[in-house]
């Protein structure tokens, strides 16, 4: 099938995904699937939990009242950051080559789980040991393939850090007190050049982990490999896959409204237990079922050699 020709739809998908969700969780209802395909979506989302809300500004309502305790915080800022260089850059180093460690087993291990994940909401199979050995080639290449990833990522974001710090550290030592609208001046043009060079970072990890992963998942190939398919697929079909990320942010929307609604009704009840590792998992997992049933369905609609819910794939 012609997926310039077929017809692609973001709502279609909708409906068998929660089909799909009753029939892998409720038909039947059995405790123990809950918590073998919960710990594989735990591994799989291993350290891509929500995160908090954003930072609040408090503007200045008047110069003459607000400025000289701007002035006084920026000059104290100053001393406190020369006078104590010698220990925050070691603490700082140290500080981000534990988080590097920390960041490889986790990416190694949710690479892992990815897959397995996959394994279950494709086959309605509630297994961990089969697709940890059957994938593991495949895991690792989609590890390597992100670590190469985070690390351009990494490496262009610090350049920018670094750029900034040089420009700061310029400010502070100039005469006089520094000027606020240098600062602001800075923080702008670091939302300007970080922006949008981490959201094309976030659309990458996004259609990886979205279709790459099913489609190294049908081939049995590498990360790039899929990724190279993929790519043709992308790039002839522009419009449509905007529409999907447009809707996802919208279907985004709706699932973090859910979840709030049930935090509020139980008086912050489910958001203690949802904040449990692997509990809060499996507690979430008719949601994260339709996600992934729900990339699954979108994708086959390009044609049948992308779709992982056929019967045959089970048998392979």
């Amino acid at each position: 099938m012609n997926s310039q020709e077929a017809k692609i739809s973001v709502i279609d998908p909708i409906s068998p995904a929660i089909e799909r969700v009753k029939t892998i969780l409720f038909r039947p209802f059995d405790f123990g699937k809950w918590f073998v395909i919960g710990f594989c979506a735990w591994l799989a989302y291993l350290g891509s939990g929500g995160g908090g809300g954003g930072p609040h500004f408090n503007f200045p309502g008047g110069q003459q009242r607000h400025g000289p305790q701007f002035q006084e915080a920026l000059h104290h800022a100053k001393e406190v950051t020369l006078d104590n260089l010698f220990w925050i850059l070691p603490v700082a180093i140290i500080a981000v080559v534990v988080m590097i460690i920390i960041g490889l087993v986790i990416t190694w291990l949710s690479s892992r789980g990815h897959f397995m994940f996959l394994h279950c909401v494709a086959l309605n199979k509630s297994e961990v040991k089969a697709p940890w050995r059957k994938f593991k080639n495949q895991a690792n290449s989609l590890f390597l393939f992100r670590i190469v990833v985070g690390l351009i990522g990494f490496g262009f974001f610090m350049l920018l850090i670094a750029m900034l710090v040089v420009l700061f550290v310029l400010l502070l030592a100039g005469r006089g007190d520094p000027n606020p609208l240098g600062i602001i001046f800075m923080v702008l043009l670091a939302l300007c050049l970080i922006l949008p060079t981490a959201i094309a970072f976030a659309l990458i990890k996004k259609f990886t982990l979205d279709f790459v992963v099913p489609i190294m998942f049908l081939r049995q190939g590498t990360c790039m490999t899929a990724w190279r398919e993929f790519w043709k697929l992308l790039t002839g079909n522009k419009g449509r896959f905007t529409l999907y990320i447009l809707f996802q942010i919208v279907i985004a929307i709706a699932v973090g409204a859910i979840i709030m609604a049930g935090v509020c009704v139980t008086c912050c009840c489910l958001g203690c237990i949802l904040a449990i590792p692997y509990i809060g998992t499996v507690l979430l997992l008719p949601i994260l079922v339709f996600s992934r049933s729900y990339t699954l369905l979108y994708l086959r609609q390009y044609g049948p050699s992308f779709d992982v819910l056929s019967p045959e794939i089970a048998t392979t």
